[in-house]
């Protein structure tokens, strides 16, 4: 068995999803449908991060099994041929028989994009979230500073989550405009479900004067989903990188926001 790492970029618009469901086509099954057609095999493509319907991804890290011959650097090639259009495997490789796309990660980049205007752009509809209001840049960016740092973000999962330990380290979190585009970067060790979203629906509520700021603040103190803004729409999101060395991750804190 050879162990194949892939770098995945996709628009997640016509998906429900990375994770392979009963009833909907997700990312995850469409390529271990080119892998079958590839290798004869089925195969289960293991992501690091289970993005939701309609986020997109530039740097989704995977990993499978194979018993193929097919060189592990030519797999992106072969599978490229076999996937619509919306899915491209930027990258293959051999990885050691330990590694694992979702628990060998020790940290996650996501960026957010906001489109801040009276209408929405027919470019951007599918990857940016609309905003019809001014915001103001400067406030976004105060509250981003009481993201740093290890904190029980208990607060910021949506409901539903089952996991037990909310504590998490954000290395870095900034809000960067470019004319009337906002771009929210964010790099941790880890996310609770939702919680890019919901720290964008946050921003965007303290940056349009609709929740007093200090928001984030206040709900990292009191553990209440109530203290913080709406989930942003997932369309917004875009998982940028998967990080499996800290000292990268930690550089990738240092430039957050700033690139």
């Amino acid at each position: 068995m050879t162990r194949i790492h892939l770098i995945v970029e996709y628009d997640g618009t016509a998906y429900a999803g990375w994770q392979r469901q009963a009833n909907a086509m997700t990312v995850q099954e469409r390529l271990e449908q080119a892998v079958m057609r590839l290798t004869g095999e089925n195969v289960c493509v293991h992501g690091a991060s289970r993005t939701d319907a309609g986020v997109h991804a530039l740097g989704q890290s995977a990993h499978f099994d194979t018993e193929s011959r097919v060189p592990p650097e030519k797999f992106s090639y072969a599978l490229n041929t076999m996937l619509p259009g919306d899915i491209r495997v930027q990258k293959s490789e051999a990885a050691d028989e330990n590694f694992h796309a979702r628990f060998s990660a020790v940290g996650k980049r996501y960026r957010y994009w906001i489109l801040s205007r009276p209408h929405g752009g027919a470019l951007t509809r599918n990857t940016h979230a609309h905003v019809i209001y001014p915001l103001n840049d400067a406030l976004m960016n105060a509250e981003c500073a009481f993201l740093t740092g290890t904190h029980d973000f208990s607060a910021f999962a949506a409901s539903g989550s089952v996991v037990k330990d909310c504590v998490r380290t954000i290395y870095a979190a900034g809000v960067t405009r470019n004319g009337d585009e906002l771009r929210l970067d964010i790099v941790g060790n880890g996310f609770l479900y939702n919680m890019v979203r919901i720290i964008a629906g946050t921003l965007i509520s303290v940056g349009s004067g609709k929740l007093a700021p200090g928001a984030i603040s206040r709900a990292i103190v009191s553990g209440s989903r109530l203290d913080l803004g709406v989930t942003a729409p997932a369309h917004g999101l875009t998982l940028m990188e998967v990080y499996y060395d800290r000292s990268i991750l930690e550089r990738a804190g240092q430039s957050c926001g700033g690139t």
